[in-house]
């Protein structure tokens, strides 16, 4: 299962809410689809990467299903 944890955790190290990804490019059924750790598109990964500055594994993790 794919866990956006990380996601979370590098945006409020950095102080970035979900507003501003909005404005910069990021749609808001994407920021649900983030929420609810449903898939998004590697274009919407890298837009991320690009807003955030950081590299995909510090924005998603895979965690076993229990």
């Amino acid at each position: 299962m794919i866990s956006y944890e990380p996601l979370w955790a590098i945006m409020e190290e950095k102080s970035i809410t979900t507003y501003q990804l909005i404005k910069r490019g990021i749609d808001s059924r994407m920021i649900y689809n983030l929420k609810h750790n449903q898939n998004i598109t590697m274009l919407t990964a890298e837009k991320l990467c690009r807003i955030i500055k950081c590299e995909i594994q510090d924005i998603v993790e895979f965690v076993e299903e229990e």
